[in-house]
């Protein structure tokens, strides 16, 4: 993706909706002992699209809008989201994320980065921070949650950023060229003319 102006309203105004939904809605709904995180979710979902650069930046930005609207430790939550959208890009640079199922891994992977690596920034900033079973628990309960969550919340990413995207992973799966024909021995690429005698 690259950085204009278009790419960034939709990118802002899809962080902008991710965070109002994680702190009025998502923050309140207790399942299983945890909540869902849709933030770290978008972001995932705009750094695989769109790669690492765009991914860290995104990364900061949520996280400088949750710090902001919780009054949180400022930087705290944004160092975390850029670690995770930059790696999350890379991974899309790296590898072929054109699987459908790509969702669930990546959510997985990035929401239990991003949980640890809240805790040990806050355990890090909080001098009297103690550590119990019950946080293990919420912590697990929420990357299970963001791991159920992630195919609906990466398609709706996928096709708000669609239109800005320089290329689209699950276009180019669906757009890979037909087998070619087989020769006369089963192997494919041999160029075989056949005629007809008359």
């Amino acid at each position: 993706m690259t950085l204009t102006p278009g790419a960034i309203i939709r990118t802002g105004l899809l962080l902008l909706l991710a965070m109002v939904l994680q702190v009025s809605t998502f923050s309140q709904l207790d399942v299983l002992g945890g909540n869902a995180d849709i933030t770290v979710l978008a972001v995932a979902a705009i750094a695989l699209y769109s790669g690492s650069v765009p991914g860290a930046i995104a990364g900061f930005s949520a996280g400088l809008l949750l710090d902001l609207a919780l009054g949180a430790n400022l930087g705290a939550t944004s160092l975390v989201l850029t670690v995770v959208g930059y790696f999350v890009g890379r991974f899309m640079e790296i590898r072929d994320p054109a699987h459908g199922l790509i969702p669930l891994p990546v959510a997985l992977i990035a929401s239990a980065a991003y949980v640890v690596g809240v805790a040990a920034v806050q355990f890090m900033l909080d001098i009297g921070a103690t550590v119990s079973v019950l946080a293990v628990r919420e912590m697990v309960a929420t990357i299970l949650l963001n791991t159920i969550l992630a195919v609906p919340v990466f398609a709706l990413v996928r096709r708000v950023i669609r239109p800005v995207l320089l290329y689209d992973p699950l276009e180019r799966r669906r757009k890979r060229a037909a087998p070619q024909a087989s020769g006369p021995i089963g192997l494919r690429g041999l160029d075989v003319k056949r005629t007809h005698l008359p």
